[in-house]
C-alpha cells in the first residue's frame, strides 16, 4: 500500500498539526503492508522534519511542496497540485492530516482527512475576521469531499454530528498517537532559569485555550501567598489572535518576571518541561483532543484541567478536573492549589494511543476505502491533473 500524507501547514514552528502528521508517518511505517509513505511538507517546515527524527526507513520519502506561506497559496496548492502529485506518485490513498481543499473529481484514489476540531463553528473567536468565513468554507468543502473523516476523539466526532451532520456517516474515531518519549538530555528552554518551580501550559494563543484566565489566577495565587513567591508560569505555544491581549494582561499585572512565553521548542525540551514542572494547567474552554494532557500524564506530570469532554475522554482518573462554568477563577485557583499539594502522579498507560493500535486502524480504514472505490465505475480524470513535475520539489 502506498500512502501520501499531506502535511504542508502554515507555521514554521512545531505545533499540534505537524506533530500529528509525523506521528501518523511513524505509525504507518510500523506496518509491513505499507510499502511507501510520501510525506508532503511546506518549504518552511523542513527544519521540523529534521528535528522530528523520523528515521531512515527507505519507504519514507519527504517532498517539499512549492508554495508561498500565504493561506491563498497553500489552499490553491492543495486544490490544484495535490491531485497531480497523487497521480504522478500512483498512491493508493491520500491522507490530508488536517482539513484543506479537496478537488474530489481529480483523484483516482480515496481521500481521508483528519479532523482535529470544529473550532470555526464552535468558537469563531479563535479566528480573525474575515478569516473565519474562509476557514468555515474550506472546512465544509473538505468534509463534504473527503471519502472518510478521521476524528481524533469521540468528542470531535460528536461535534461533527452537531455542526456538519450530513458528513457524520463517513466519520471514524482514530486517536492521536501519544507514546512515552525516549529519554533525551535537554537544557532548560526557559531563559535565565535558576531552578525555580514553574507551572506549565501548552497552548496556542487562541480563545479556547483560556490563557488570560490562567494568568489572572496565577497572579491571584502569588498575591495571596498561596504558591511559592518564585513560582513561574511557562506558556509554550505559537502566537495567535489572543497574543496582544495576553501580553497586555501580563504587563498590567506586573508579571513580566514570572510569566515566560516559548515557541519552537524541541521535543526534548518539551519533555524536559513536562518532567520538571510542578504541574500542567489546561483550563481550555473546548478541545478537539487535548494532546498536552495526554503527554503530561504519560510523563508522570500532575495535571489540573477543565472538565470538558475531550479531557474526560483522555484523562480518566489521572487529572484533577475543575468546573469553570460558574466561578472560573475561584475554581481554577482551588484546583491548582489542590494539585500542587497532592501526591506525585504515577505514569499513565494509554494503549489506545499507541502506534501499533492506531496503525492497524488507519490501514483498516484505507483498505476499506480502496475496496469500496474498486467497486465503483471509473470516473473521468481531468487532464489538468496529469503529472507535470519531477523530483522531490513540487
Amino acid at each position: 500500500m502506498k500512502v501520501l500524507l499531506a502535511a504542508a501547514s502554515f507555521s514554521p514552528n512545531i505545533s499540534g498539526l505537524p506533530r500529528h502528521a509525523f506521528n501518523v508517518a511513524r505509525c504507518l511505517l510500523q506496518r509491513p503492508d505499507v510499502s511507501v509513505v510520501d510525506l508532503i511538507v511546506s518549504p518552511w517546515q523542513q527544519s521540523l522534519v529534521q528535528a522530528a527524527d523520523l528515521g531512515s526507513d527507505p519507504r519514507l520519502t519527504i517532498h517539499i511542496a512549492e508554495m508561498e506561506q500565504s493561506s491563498v497559496s497553500r489552499n490553491l496548492w492543495y486544490y490544484r497540485e495535490l491531485p497531480r502529485l497523487a497521480d504522478r506518485l500512483r498512491v493508493d490513498v491520500v491522507h490530508l492530516t488536517f482539513p484543506a481543499p479537496i478537488a474530489k473529481g481529480a483523484y483516482t484514489c480515496p481521500t481521508v482527512a483528519t479532523l482535529h476540531d470544529l473550532y470555526p463553528y464552535e468558537i469563531p473567536r479563535n479566528f480573525r475576521f474575515p478569516q473565519i468565513i474562509f476557514n468555515r468554507l474550506i472546512l465544509l468543502q473538505c468534509l463534504r469531499n473527503a471519502d472518510a473523516i478521521a476524528c481524533v476523539s469521540e468528542a470531535t466526532r460528536a461535534r461533527l454530528k452537531r455542526y456538519v451532520p450530513h458528513t457524520w456517516n463517513k466519520a471514524v474515531r482514530i486517536y492521536n498517537c501519544v507514546e512515552p518519549a525516549p529519554c533525551r538530555f535537554a537544557h532548560s528552554p526557559i531563559s535565565n532559569w535558576k531552578d525555580e518551580p514553574f507551572l506549565l501550559s501548552i497552548a496556542q494563543h487562541r480563545r479556547n485555550k483560556n490563557i488570560p484566565l490562567l494568568i489572572r489566577v496565577f497572579d491571584r495565587l502569588l498575591r495571596l501567598g498561596q504558591i511559592d513567591p518564585e513560582m513561574k508560569l511557562v506558556i509554550i505555544g505559537i502566537p495567535g489572535p489572543e497574543t496582544p491581549e495576553i501580553h497586555r494582561i501580563v504587563s498590567s499585572l506586573g508579571l513580566t518576571r514570572h510569566v515566560h512565553f516559548l515557541e519552537g521548542v524541541s521535543e526534548a525540551e518539551l519533555q524536559w518541561c513536562y518532567s520538571q514542572c510542578e504541574a500542567l494547567a489546561a483550563p481550555s474552554i473546548t478541545e478537539g483532543f487535548g494532546l498536552p494532557v495526554a503527554e503530561a500524564l504519560l510523563s508522570g506530570c500532575r495535571v489540573v484541567c477543565s472538565d470538558i469532554a475531550a479531557h474526560r475522554e483522555i484523562g480518566g482518573d489521572g487529572c484533577l478536573f475543575v468546573d469553570l462554568s460558574r466561578t472560573p477563577e475561584e475554581a481554577l485557583a482551588a484546583g491548582i492549589i489542590a494539585v500542587l499539594n497532592g501526591s506525585p502522579q504515577p505514569v499513565a498507560v494509554f494503549p489506545q494511543f499507541s502506534a501499533p493500535v492506531l496503525a492497524e486502524q488507519y490501514v483498516g480504514l484505507y483498505r476499506s476505502l480502496i475496496a469500496a472505490m474498486a467497486l465503483k465505475p471509473v470516473e473521468r480524470v481531468p487532464a489538468s491533473v496529469q503529472a507535470t513535475s519531477e523530483g522531490h520539489t513540487l
